[in-house]
């Protein structure tokens, strides 16, 4: 596809949501949420400040951050499991946290893990390694993650001297350049399909790759990005479900239908991609909103509601299962 030809994310997200057949987004829901994470940002328990705050996260200080931050969110894919079914854990984590959980053990072990001289040749041996679990589950997709790490590592040698820092420098601070930067050079995170015509893009591990050098940083330093609001949210398979719960999203039948019999949707199927698309356009709507009525000094983005609405599905994971609001499953290393 042209670089020319593809809507941006938010551009996306609007035409999707406005030709959208099985996803409507609701206004009573997006006022709901919106109060609610006003509420939460006035607070304090919404603020960029958290990031770091959880131990299994880096911080701004660490020399290895970028390095470590690039790793992860070139594994940040696929890590569900269906309802009845054990899932990968790490250390007692599971999904991203197991991820997380697993780099840092690589570190503690002295595996060279952040280095792409070491993942650009990771052989299958020392990714199981890597990988393994607490459990007898195998990380979901662990040929594809091999095969991202070495697509990534290969390209920081040939086109910007085995470093990701030299990445971020030719960003000049914008989040815009630094994302266009990234999905041009790795094709892994190149999140593209076509929806009624037109090519979009999602960009979710882009994207959220870009959130994360600001939320570590604090938006300060190598963090600071002047335009970090034109980033939306990471459009994935759980935040859908924190959407529903809100009843910012209806469903058709059809749809529930589907998700509702675990059925996998392909990656590029127009119901996956309006519930991506929608989550996109659902979210900058609610930040409008939010934004609207926070007092002059305090301001959302699409990160920052993005984290809130994640945790959110985390935090209420046993209510949402009872109110058995389905997330649909698909296999792919865009998210």
């Amino acid at each position: 596809m042209s670089k020319l030809e593809i809507l941006k994310p938010r551009e996306s997200g609007k035409y999707i949501a406005d030709n959208a057949k099985y996803v409507q987004i609701k206004y009573a829901g997006i006022k709901r949420l919106g109060d609610e994470v006003v509420t939460k940002i006035n607070s304090g328990e919404l603020s960029v400040d958290l990031f770091s705050q959880a131990a299994i996260h880096p911080k701004s200080t660490d020399a290895w951050a970028q390095d470590w931050l690039f790793v992860v969110d070139t594994l940040n894919f696929c890590f569900w499991s269906r309802e009845h079914e054990e899932g990968w854990t790490v250390d007692g984590y599971t999904g991203y946290f197991a991820l997380c959980a697993a780099i840092n053990r690589a570190m503690k072990e002295k595996v060279d893990i952040l280095n792409p001289k070491f993942y650009s040749t990771i052989t299958h041996q020392q990714a199981e390694s890597l990988f393994r679990s607490d459990n007898q589950v195998k990380i979901p997709l662990f040929e594809e993650r091999i095969t991202s790490l070495h697509e990534v590592g290969s390209i920081l040698f040939e086109k910007f001297d085995g470093s990701f820092d030299n990445v971020v420098k030719q960003a000049e601070k914008s989040a815009v350049k630094l994302l266009q930067l990234i999905v041009q050079n790795f094709p892994c995170f190149r999140d593209e399909a076509v929806y009624k015509g037109k090519n979009i893009a999602i960009y979710k591990r882009a994207q959220i790759l870009v959130g994360d050098i600001w939320a570590c940083h604090k938006g300060k330093d190598v963090g600071e990005f002047v335009d970090i609001d034109e980033i939306t949210m990471f459009a994935d398979y759980r935040v859908p479900q924190s959407l529903l719960d809100f009843g910012v999203f209806e469903y058709t039948d059809d749809l529930l239908q589907r998700l509702k019999q675990t059925e996998t949707l392909p990656n590029g199927d127009e119901m996956e991609v309006e519930i991506r698309g929608c989550s996109i356009h659902a979210v900058e709507l609610i930040k409008d909103y939010v934004n609207k009525i926070l007092p002059e000094g305090k301001k959302a983005n699409g990160i920052l509601l993005d984290h809130f609405l994640w945790d959110y599905r985390r935090q209420h994971a046993k209510q949402i299962l009872q109110k058995k609001l389905p997330f649909h499953k698909t296999y792919c290393v865009y998210y």
